[in-house]
């Protein structure tokens, strides 16, 4: 999501006559996007912010802008332990960095800080506003902002307020916009994606005569789907999500030939957000499905909302229902109160799920949450150390096995440039999100967002090793250049 923020405003301010550059000596603006769900996220900002002083007391008119989620919770904290930073916003107003530095300039150094999104203003997302993309092929798309989950370890519905979703026309708009652009591959965005429009349809529910005036049609706001359902109903309609019309209508785009989305919450998946991704075709075979532990106790206490049980039945429905589906997951090692038998739940867990990959992490307290006062049950970090290694390697075995069988398979794949490490091959990404390493043809060089078919010959723990069979068409990629009459 601060990625998606990122591109935004450094559109934004592209728009306003800048251009970027990764020289801080070079800037006229720095904008430092933070976020505090990493570890240690506060110290690595005002870290960079000491370094910037220097650089602002040799260049005064170097203007230091602090957004996103640290700067969401910290607020005046910012300006206190930085009081050179021109520009404090948070995570509601990332369209509005052009006007908050005119006013520091103006009257010195700003903060706006909003406490939500309007429901109402679909302009103030993200999505809404122009966009500086680092690849011409993919982008992402907000279509939900907020949380109204409350799980124990996490500060995001503090500092990104609740779940509101965007108007269902809107989000296909900018599908269709960023098609037209050459854009091949989107990413639906949201912190519970499963959950996307259900507060939607329960506005329409309630306006039984219609949109009222001045507002988008009630067609705009759920899809057709929701409305042809109401009406075959003779009532008023049931109040329910519509990420699975949502993937439908955005895989249906002309032009568009993958779909990702993330992050999806495993008590709300539903059978019909399966059967949509079964059936449509460009949806990619691959599901990020956080887990974060295996033990019903943690889960409990995380306020996660079911037990390891359902979580399996979702991966056995989830592999049933789409073919060659890959797998993967958040898991948190040594939340507070996790005991031995606890971390060993978790371990079989994953052993039966045979995840293709996981983002795995040790447990740190975020200030603001609930599980930071648990601080009697904190983990040793030792002991959190030593389980980490142990669900490494759990999660390691089923990698490569994943990976083993893709050897002799061909599959699609997506040019993203050149390998970082051998300049002779290029990497890509298969649509169950696999990176893969291939040979360049000689005097060909496929551009980033051009598609080939890949035979996979060789398996590794993180990555695929194959030979290009089939190269597709070059990529077209269109730039839009904002234009303001002053």
């Amino acid at each position: 999501m601060n990625e998606h923020d990122s591109e935004r405003i450094a559109g934004v301010l592209e728009a306003d006559g800048l251009e970027a550059t990764t020289e801080v000596s070079e800037a006229d603006v720095v904008v430092l996007n933070t976020c505090c769900i990493r570890e240690n996220a506060d110290n690595k900002l005002y870290g960079t912010l000491g370094h910037l002083k220097s650089e602002k007391d040799r260049r005064p008119e170097l203007e230091i802008v602090v957004g996103g989620c640290l700067a969401q919770k910290d607020r005046e904290v910012v300006q206190q332990r930085a009081p050179y930073v021109d520009v404090v916003m948070g995570t509601h107003n990332v369209g509005r960095v052009s006007e908050l530095l005119e006013a520091a300039r103006r009257d010195g150094p700003t903060m706006e800080i909003l406490e939500a999104t309007a429901a109402a203003d679909h302009e103030a997302f993200p999505s809404a506003l122009p966009a500086k993309r680092e690849q011409g092929w993919a982008a992402w798309v907000t279509i939900q902002f907020g949380c109204d989950n409350s799980c124990a370890f996490c500060i995001v519905p503090a500092v990104r307020g609740p779940e509101i979703s965007r108007p269902f026309g809107d989000v296909l708009d900018e599908v269709r916009r960023v098609a037209a652009d050459g854009v091949t591959e989107v990413t639906l965005l949201g912190q519970n994606v499963d959950s996307y429009g259900r507060d939607l349809t329960l506005r329409v529910r309630g306006e039984h005569d219609g949109a009222p005036a001045g507002t988008p049609s009630h067609e705009f706001v759920v899809g057709e789907a929701w409305l042809t359902e109401r009406e075959a109903m003779c009532a008023s309609g049931r109040a329910r999500p519509l990420f699975a019309d949502l993937l439908r209508a955005v895989g249906s785009v002309p032009g568009i030939r993958r779909v990702r989305f993330t992050s999806p919450h495993p008590k709300d998946m539903r059978a019909e957000t399966i059967a949509a991704m079964a059936h449509t075709a460009a949806v990619c075979e691959h599901l990020h499905l956080p887990m974060q532990s295996g033990s019903n106790e943690v889960l409990a206490a995380m306020h996660r909302g079911y037990t390891a049980e359902r979580y399996l039945r979702v991966v056995h429905d989830a592999r049933i229902g789409i073919d060659d589906l890959a797998l993967t997951t958040d898991v948190i090692v040594g939340f507070p109160g996790e005991t031995e038998a606890d971390f060993e739940a978790t371990l079989e867990v994953c052993a039966e799920a045979q995840f293709d990959s996981a983002y795995t992490f040790i447990y740190s307290s975020r200030p603001g949450t609930e599980a930071a006062e648990m601080t009697a049950a904190f983990v040793d970090h030792a002991v959190s150390v030593n389980r980490m290694e142990r669900l490494r390697a759990v999660i390691e075995r089923s990698a490569v096995r994943a990976n083993k069988a893709r050897i002799g398979r061909v599959d699609e794949v997506v040019v993203t440039g050149p390998s970082r490490r051998d300049p002779s091959m290029i990497t890509g990404l298969t649509r169950h999100n696999k990176r893969i390493h291939l040979p360049a043809p000689a005097g060909v060089r496929p551009r980033p967002g051009t598609y080939v078919s890949a035979l996979v010959t060789e398996a590794r723990m993180t990555s695929l090793v194959g030979e290009i069979v089939d190269i597709g068409d070059s990529p077209v990629h269109r730039t839009r250049i904002p234009v303001s009459a002053g």
